[in-house]
């Protein structure tokens, strides 16, 4: 009988080492869900946009789209997306940012939108610092009228871009406390924190960017806990406003382009 119990526990550990070892090959499938396209031309699903190309430090180069506000001293947003789909997924929140007089850049990581490489953290660094330089250097916005605004992973990337390059306010939407913390919540069985490469500290880092910053979160949040949000916010050296929008799950639309979104990006944008 002890023989039989010896045997099966082996086996149960053999097990588990097996899934441990598979997931620590293939977890960033799980954390990046890139969607290839197809993107189709900027003016053709934002009309007044233009194609452009973002240069990263790595030497890749990331495909984007730029929508420019019609007073040319506009202050521009500069939007990192989730860990799913594309920009063009974006178009909606662009035009909304837009009719606010708002010019806005829309940028897809490496492996996504079609474009070359694969995501990792420090590749996701490269390519906003990419974004950044494009809309400073190429579109000629002064560093002081630029907004960040990331929403969930994105949230991630533009508080580490925040942290080297202040920007003129920051809206992170549904941010987690680290990657480990939001793993652990749909991985509760498994030792997430060991077994992650990208970490992505969002309330550790934010506690040293000193620009005004308004965090959005749904109360409903099925993805990214609604605790984990507020923990960030109050996190956050310089918070403006925290926005909790009733209801809202992480996906729902009011969270993607919605007026309260909309407007806490609007109110921290410099005036003229």
């Amino acid at each position: 009988m002890l023989h039989r119990l010896g045997t099966a526990a082996v086996v149960v550990v053999v097990l588990v080492g097996v899934l441990v070892g598979l997931l620590w090959a293939v977890q960033r499938r799980l954390v990046y869900l890139p969607d290839a396209g197809p993107v189709g031309p900027a003016a053709a699903v934002l009309p007044g946009a233009r194609d452009a190309t973002l240069t990263t430090g790595d030497g890749l180069e990331l495909a984007a789209w730029y929508l420019p506000a019609a007073h040319p001293d506009a202050p521009a947003v500069l939007v990192a997306n989730g860990n799913g789909g594309h920009r063009g997924l974006r178009a909606p929140l662009a035009r909304a940012l837009h009719a606010e007089g708002l010019s806005v850049l829309l940028f897809d990581y490496r492996g996504y939108g079609g474009n070359p490489g694969s995501p990792t953290e420090a590749g996701l660094a490269l390519d906003v610092r990419a974004a950044r330089e494009y809309l400073v250097a190429d579109a000629g916005v002064p560093p002081g009228r630029l907004l960040y605004l990331g929403e969930s992973l994105g949230a991630a990337v533009v508080t580490e871009l925040a942290a080297e390059h202040p920007p003129a306010g920051l809206v992170l939407r549904s941010p987690f406390v680290d990657l480990a913390a939001a793993g652990e919540v749909h991985y509760p069985f498994l030792p997430v924190r060991a077994l992650l490469r990208d970490r992505y500290p969002v309330a550790e880092r934010i506690a040293g960017v000193r620009v005004p910053t308004t965090v959005v979160l749904g109360s409903r949040d099925t993805i990214v806990p609604p605790g984990q949000s507020r923990a960030v916010a109050e996190a956050a050296a310089d918070l403006h406003r925290l926005v909790e929008v009733p209801g809202a799950d992480h996906n729902d639309a009011v969270l993607l382009d919605g007026e309260e979104l909309v407007a806490a990006v609007v109110e921290l944008a410099p005036r003229a």
